[in-house]
């Protein structure tokens, strides 16, 4: 038989193999698949050079498979499932019996605001799946993290995000200040100049090198305030300003979730401060995949909602 080194199996020639091995017959086979008998001829003739079997021989009744043929209606059907499964439209997700497992990493500032009621939505649409959080720190590569599927979106507010990444704007959060409702500053009015003089509460980066928008917004204006005790979760925030003399620069959600229970206050800032502005990212990976855009969608209408409650409780005005 011809050389079989430039022949190669495409999807018509595994269609016809199939066919022919099902019907037993040229002229059925054409039939079916609207060829001509001769094309269908000439297909099993290439079939079986690239082989190197007969596949089909006469018998007493009618055409019948070798041994070798046999095998390969097996091989046929099942490579023709899979050409469909391939091509077929990415099934639509179900949330309401699914089982997946999403992970999401968000700085230790959201713990208390965005993540619980992305909780309450998930158990509420999709019960049976399962949410993994995890903390964004200064030794994590977030980005790698998304590449490799580690994570399936990541959460922060960042000014400087990689650029290879998708980006969704989730909302945006007025900057206060916040301090012991009996501190002296609070009954005089803070100032630009108690601003900076007074000692600051400030979280750890949770980014290497990163500075945070507070203190670039007064670099900019050549002005830099006095840090002196960070920590590394937002829970401690009340407890510590509760006890100490310390001011602390955050977002107007975060206070005002605050304020309601402790002995604090929230306090206008003495300088312009562009808004904090929080935002997911994803990989490209995972950018149709429906089950995270799935998690993307309900990320986005929790967002709207929170965004929606922010400002009911103003801050207090400082002196001028």
């Amino acid at each position: 038989m011809t050389s079989r080194t430039n022949h190669h199996l495409d999807t018509y020639l595994l269609r016809v193999l199939h066919t022919l091995l099902v019907e037993k017959s040229v002229s059925r086979t054409a039939i079916k698949l609207g060829q001509s008998q001769p094309t269908i001829s000439n297909t099993l003739k290439r079939l079986r050079e690239l082989t190197g079997d007969a596949i089909l021989v006469r018998g007493k009744t009618g055409m019948v498979p070798t041994e070798r043929g046999q095998e390969l209606l097996a091989l046929a059907k099942q490579g023709l499932e899979v050409i469909e499964k391939i091509a077929a439209p990415v099934a639509a997700f179900e949330a309401d019996s699914t089982a997946r497992v999403f992970h999401i990493a968000t700085p230790d500032y959201l713990n208390m605001l965005l993540i619980p009621s992305i909780i309450e939505q998930l158990r509420r649409r999709a019960p049976g799946a399962s949410l993994m959080v995890h903390a964004l720190d200064a030794n994590l590569d977030y980005a790698s993290a998304l590449e490799n599927g580690r994570f399936d979106l990541v959460i922060g507010n960042w000014p400087d995000p990689p650029e290879h990444l998708h980006l969704a704007q989730l909302f945006d959060d007025d900057v206060v200040c916040m301090m012991h409702r009996d501190h002296p500053v609070a009954k005089k009015g803070l100032t630009l100049k108690y601003y900076l003089e007074m000692p600051h509460l400030a979280p750890t980066p949770y980014i290497e090198g990163h500075r945070s928008g507070i203190d670039v917004a007064l670099a900019e204006q050549g002005l830099k305030r006095n840090v002196q005790v960070t920590i590394p979760y937002f829970a401690l925030v009340p407890h510590v300003l509760a006890k100490s003399d310390l001011i602390f620069t955050t977002g107007r959600q975060f206070a005002e979730h605050i304020i309601e229970d402790w002995p604090i206050g929230m306090f206008t800032l003495p300088f312009d401060m562009p808004k904090m502005r929080f935002y997911m990212l994803w990989h490209a990976r995972s950018h149709v995949a429906p089950d995270v855009v799935w998690l993307r969608r309900l990320i986005a209408e929790v967002s709207a909602d929170l965004g929606k409650s922010s400002g009911k409780s103003g801050a207090r005005q400082s002196a001028p």
